[in-house]
């Protein structure tokens, strides 16, 4: 055999990974192989695989005997969309996917490279965990992926998709990323598992309730998406990589420009309820300000009192978050805090504007709010925007009361630009509540009437408008040109920050 012929075959014996049975057991049960998610992910004919020969170097408990070139894990680069990306995909029919050290430090290469050239990343997990015959070499491998994942925090996009098991300390590697993609019943997240929980604690539930997608994109909020398939998970990335950019000094590619920017809102003169305690759906007002009706939720099934999604604005990435007045009347809570404040910094680490949308009648009251920190989480929004230094957009559409206005980054909180509809009830409180302080001694009659006054007077945004704190009262109708008009301006906004090492977020 010469050496053009041993090339070919060892590129030959590449593709099947662990063997034909391993790859027929990865596809019984509902999986791709890493080399056929790769090729989904990239532009056809694009991707170039780094370090396809690396093999694990532990001669522990038989493993000299189990060598495989890759050793569990395809990496490399490609385009998406024409844009260079990078990525990675454990190799479940390779020794499962286990992470050594060899794996882990072609991991760290890829995440390296990608720092340096300015290109997102792509992880794909499927994995059972740490190498145990390598011992704390394994472990130690995690540690470096760690470390690099928060030093590319903010300088590249960097995403996770859960495709099969992730547990133990391999799940603190997706948590350091900015999102995580999850497959509905292939997917497990979890420190420790059901049979270690059970032996522990005495507490039976199975490795779907635990740690599933389901669980992790509706209660714990530790996942971004959710997707029925490994198709529709990639297709869903590619998405998601439409709206951001490169890195932290580049601009998002710019969607189609097909959607007329003097378009006017009709529609919104009439969306909002004639009772201002009746919900009605937010999505319908983002729908009609975002290009052609499009946007991606992020976060969709997790605390849906809020919404987070990125959108087009006239072609421009824009980050939107708007409370959600069909969902628990669109109060901010522990959740909803969270969930807000983590997607603000990721839109101000990566240049994209912000568009909010208020309608919020306070911070939900309850023991259990306050037991879980709502003080501590609230912050975190208030942290979040005053530390944000893109452009900053408000739009009060409704209610905005006491903390929870200044929450959703109200002037005084650092908005570049505050608009108000007509119907805006800017105010300390709601009405009734305000009623029930200052005319607590009035009744029946008087009382009522008092009450129409206060709203007459204070629940309008014309207070607001007259200190400067609403920078106009505009037509529904105008919203997505008045928007589209301040974005423009504030294009050449400056990004600068006072000199400090790092604030401390009250986390």
């Amino acid at each position: 055999m010469d050496k053009l012929e041993e090339l070919q075959y060892k590129k030959e014996k590449l593709l099947e990974g662990g063997g034909k049975m391993k790859i027929f057991k990865q596809h019984a049960s509902g999986k791709l192989t890493a080399r056929e998610r790769l090729e989904l992910l990239f532009d056809a004919n694009s991707f170039v695989e780094i370090d396809p020969f690396i093999t694990h170097r532990c001669h522990h408990f038989g493993m000299e005997e189990t060598l495989y070139d890759g050793d569990g894990v395809v990496g490399g680069y490609g385009r998406i969309d024409g844009r260079i990306v990078f990525a990675y995909a454990q190799d479940f029919t390779v020794l499962g996917g286990s992470l050594g050290e060899m794996q882990a430090n072609k991991i760290c290469k890829i995440l390296d490279t990608a720092c340096k050239t300015g290109a997102p990343v792509v992880g794909m997990n499927d994995s059972g965990g740490a190498r145990i015959q390598e011992g704390i070499e394994g472990l130690a491998g995690y540690g470096k992926i760690f470390f690099r994942n928060t030093r590319a925090s903010g300088v590249i996009p960097q995403i996770t998709a859960i495709m099969g098991p992730c547990a133990g300390g391999a799940v603190y590697s997706p948590a350091l990323t900015d999102f995580i993609f999850m497959v509905d019943k292939t997917s497990k997240m979890f420190i420790t598992g059901p049979d270690v929980i059970k032996t522990v604690t005495g507490e039976q539930i199975s490795a779907e309730l635990l740690g599933g997608a389901k669980s992790h994109n509706t209660k714990s909020g530790v996942a971004s998406f959710m997707d029925d398939t490994d198709q529709q998970c990639i297709e869903h990335i590619r998405r998601l990589l439409s709206y951001l950019p490169s890195n932290y000094l580049e601009e998002p590619p710019a969607g189609p420009l097909n959607d007329d920017s003097n378009r006017l809102n009709l529609e919104f003169r009439d969306i909002l309820p004639d009772n201002p305690n009746k919900a009605y759906n937010m999505y319908d007002i983002i729908k009609g300000i975002s290009d052609n009706g499009e946007y991606l939720d992020v976060m969709e099934r997790f605390a849906t009192n809020m919404i987070t999604c990125f959108t087009h604005i006239h072609g421009r990435t824009v980050g939107v978050i708007a409370n959600q007045p069909s969902k628990l009347a669109g109060c901010l809570d522990v959740d909803a805090s969270d969930k807000a404040a983590r997607f603000i910094r990721f839109c101000d680490a990566f240049g994209i504007p912000l568009l909010t949308l208020v309608d919020v009648p306070g911070f939900l009251p309850g023991v259990n709010q306050e037991y879980n920190g709502i003080i501590r989480h609230g912050a975190k929004m208030l942290y979040a925007y005053s530390e944000a230094v893109v452009p900053k957009l408000t739009l009060i559409v409704r209610k905005a009361y006491g903390g929870a206005y200044l929450a959703m980054c109200c002037k005084d909180m650092g908005a570049d630009i505050v608009y108000a509809w007509p119907n805006a009830e800017i105010a300390v409180m709601g009405p009734d509540g305000a009623a029930n302080i200052i005319f607590r001694d009035v009744d029946g009659e008087e009382r009522k009437k008092r009450i129409e006054e206060y709203k007459e007077k204070f629940a309008t945004p014309y207070i607001a408008a007259s200190r400067g704190l609403v920078d106009d009262v505009i037509d529904p109708a105008d919203t997505r040109k008045m928007i589209i008009a301040a974005f423009e301006m504030l294009q050449s906004k400056k990004r600068s920050r006072t000199e400090r090492f790092h604030g401390n977020i009250p986390l």
